[in-house]
């Protein structure tokens, strides 16, 4: 089969032939219908060496959706021909998060040198993928895959992000997203199904802040050294309850720092480099500042009720298996407004 894979650090994604995979005992074959394209995996392919903790070559994908192909010795509940979405954050599945669905935060991946498929193990930018236990895949149903395949990671990871602040986007509340791209447009959506609080979206072009005006923010505002002093404005002067930063970059989390209010949470999601200084008197009284990962299988089921009821439209791109290599460049440029998607058998 053919896939896009990571071969040397440093050079670009490659388009190569594969042996064809085949599942063992309690693993699941899947057809993948789509394939995410995320700045995360632009991160770890500027990695030196010396800090990538898996060999390569790795096959890229860490957003998954496909149609059920062949079952494992084993494997019960799903049939071929299934239209499924992977759970991205393999865990153990005995430790005591993973035991309440949160393999995002197992305790024992690392000791186990358990991976997220595209981010270790073999991902789902190839025509056909391994997911290691059943467990780790939902049914999509009548869900357009192309639309639904970023849920599994740019919608999954900003619901997880909005529900640890639930109880401050109260009415009147005034939420800021930084970052209007894959998952700040998911999570404008979110903000506004999920939430009555104001979005006030930031990002650096025009393009990016019609995209946000027109997915739902109130107000959005140019990511610039007035941003912090205009979303200041916009909320008397006391700043936002809630901060998300889907970009992380040294910048834009000074930025979060700066507009959040007292007793706010700053919500650091991108993975730009970026950090912030917490000590008294170095973020406002009660603040709180967390860097999330990912999200619980039990939230990925319910970001894809949220599609089912047409809560959630994400804007993609689509580009065929030949095409990966661009779309990763166009991303990298910042000329993909919203997500793109690769149709590895399109």
């Amino acid at each position: 089969m053919r896939a896009v894979q990571y071969r040397t650090v440093g050079a670009a994604p490659e388009v190569v032939t594969v042996p064809d995979p085949e599942p063992g005992p309690g693993q699941v074959l899947l057809k993948v219908t789509a394939a995410g394209v995320c700045h995360s995996d632009i991160a770890v392919m500027s990695w030196p060496a010396e800090q990538i903790p898996f060999p390569l070559p790795l096959t890229l994908g860490h957003e998954g959706v496909g149609t059920v192909a062949a079952l494992g010795d084993g494997v019960d509940g799903f049939a071929v021909g299934d239209s499924v979405a992977v759970y991205g954050p393999w865990g153990c599945g005995t430790c005591v998060n993973c035991a309440e669905g949160k393999e995002n935060y197992c305790l024992r991946a690392g000791e186990l040198g358990i991976m997220p498929p595209g981010l270790g193990a073999p991902g789902a930018m190839a025509e056909y993928m391994i997911v290691d236990n059943p467990r780790h895949l939902v049914p999509i149903g009548d869900l357009d895959p192309v639309r639904t395949v970023p849920l599994t990671d740019a919608g999954l990871t900003p619901y997880h992000a909005i529900v640890r602040s639930l109880a401050k986007l109260v009415p009147g509340s005034t939420a800021v997203v930084i970052g209007t791209g894959g998952l700040g447009h998911v999570a404008i959506q979110l903000l506004r199904a999920m939430t009555a609080a104001r979005v006030i979206a930031l990002d650096v072009t025009e393009d990016k802040l019609a995209l946000a005006r027109t997915v739902g923010a109130h107000e959005a505002v140019l990511s610039d050294e007035k941003a912090a002093a205009r979303v200041r404005e916009l909320t008397d002067g006391l700043g936002a309850h809630v901060v998300l930063d889907f970009v992380g970059a040294p910048p834009t989390v000074q930025t979060a720092g700066a507009v959040a209010r007292v007793d706010g949470d700053v919500t650091l999601v991108g993975i730009g480099g970026g950090a912030l200084p917490v000590g008294f008197g170095t973020i406002p009284y009660g603040a709180t500042v967390c860097a999330p990962y990912w999200g619980s299988r039990k939230e990925l089921a319910e970001v894809l009720d949220l599609a089912h009821a047409g809560a959630v439209d994400v804007h993609v791109e689509t580009y065929s298996l030949d095409e990966a290599p661009l779309a990763y460049e166009r991303l990298h440029d910042g000329r993909i407004n919203g997500r793109a998607v690769i149709l590895p058998n399109g």
